[in-house]
């Protein structure tokens, strides 16, 4: 029993390191021209200044690459591989979840950084998730069963405030959430 559930955690942490990736790289490689553009409704910003072109473009290349080295250690431990598209999908998906998050917080009158449990721990992976089940249905339900998928929403949470913290300690980030 042990066993299986080692290996579900296995599984499920290298399946997902795509999207986890994706969602770290913006806090480091990010700046410069925010997407929104400085863009308000109801003078609210549509997203705000932290979420910037360089975040996003930067994100998605070092989710993928990550995924394409992944592909050539797979055969050594008998783990799966990605397709390309299915690299593209989950940083993409993970990198557009957090935006979603980011302009529910806004519409909502909350700052950039204020504390938002538990979609500012899940909202990266619902959004890799998702796209995943969207466009390329049958690699999802081969490898995101519902084991996997538990796994997943228990293990992020904890692996996304340990990330943040580690964050904020380097100075990488203004806040440890």
């Amino acid at each position: 029993m042990l066993e299986s559930l080692i290996s579900t955690v296995l599984v499920s942490l290298w399946l997902i390191l795509p999207a986890y990736v994706a969602n770290a790289s913006p806090v480091i490689f990010g700046g410069g021209k925010p997407l929104d553009h400085g863009l308000t409704i109801g003078g609210k910003r549509l997203l705000g200044d932290g979420k910037t072109y360089r975040g996003f473009v930067a994100g998605i290349a070092l989710g993928v690459l990550i995924g394409l080295v992944q592909n050539q250690i797979a055969p050594l431990i008998a783990t799966p591989t990605f397709p390309f598209a299915v690299l593209i999908l989950l940083s993409t998906g993970a990198l557009l979840g957090d935006l979603v998050e980011s302009a529910i917080k806004r519409r909502i009158g909350m700052e950039r950084g204020a504390h938002f449990f538990p979609l500012d721990q899940l909202d990266f992976l619902i959004g890799a998730l998702f796209f995943l089940w969207l466009f390329a249905q049958t690699w999802f339900s081969e490898h995101f069963t519902l084991p996997v998928i538990i796994t997943l929403l228990i293990l992020t949470p904890l692996v996304h405030i340990l990330a943040n913290v580690i964050g904020y300690v380097i100075g990488k980030k203004d806040v440890p959430w």
